[in-house]
């Protein structure tokens, strides 16, 4: 399975996107804003490393699970192997406040934001879950 993230407006406090399973879009994406290390305007260099908290994941392709979060108290994706991070999920949230550099799903219907959170994060999630009951690969490319 395919999940992939285009994220088309990076902001300074946040950046949306458009969540796509398998081809088909299924929500919109509210991440912590890109990092841009250099000041160039190329957010895809090497050094553009996460800043726990602060920035979004780097681009790039990440393998995707579904575990218990502890914090959360319920089962949720999990994105595996983002550098120098660990814990990077796939949650309900509304601002980029609640995003502490995971990826909020939802409906941008206003600025920096996301409604019907909850929705989203159960159907991604249980997408996910059955993609690895069919012993499917979970993949989950951001660009």
């Amino acid at each position: 399975m395919d999940i992939r993230i285009w994220r088309l407006w990076p902001k300074d406090k946040y950046t949306v996107g458009k969540l796509y399973i398998n081809g088909v879009y299924y929500c919109d994406t509210l991440e912590d804003p890109v990092r841009d290390y250099n000041k160039d305007g190329d957010l895809d260099d090497e050094r553009e490393v996460k800043i726990y908290g602060e920035t979004a994941i780097p681009y790039g392709t990440y393998q995707v699970t579904a575990t218990h979060s502890p914090k959360f108290r319920r089962l949720l994706p999990l994105v595996m192997d983002v550098p120098h991070f660990k814990y990077i999920r796939i949650h309900a949230g509304n601002s980029a406040a609640d995003t502490h550099g995971c990826i909020l799903v939802g409906e941008n219907k206003q600025p920096g934001k996301v409604i019907n959170s909850r929705a989203y994060e159960t159907l991604i999630t249980q997408a996910i879950v059955n993609a690895i009951e069919r012993e499917d690969t979970v993949k989950l490319i951001i660009s």
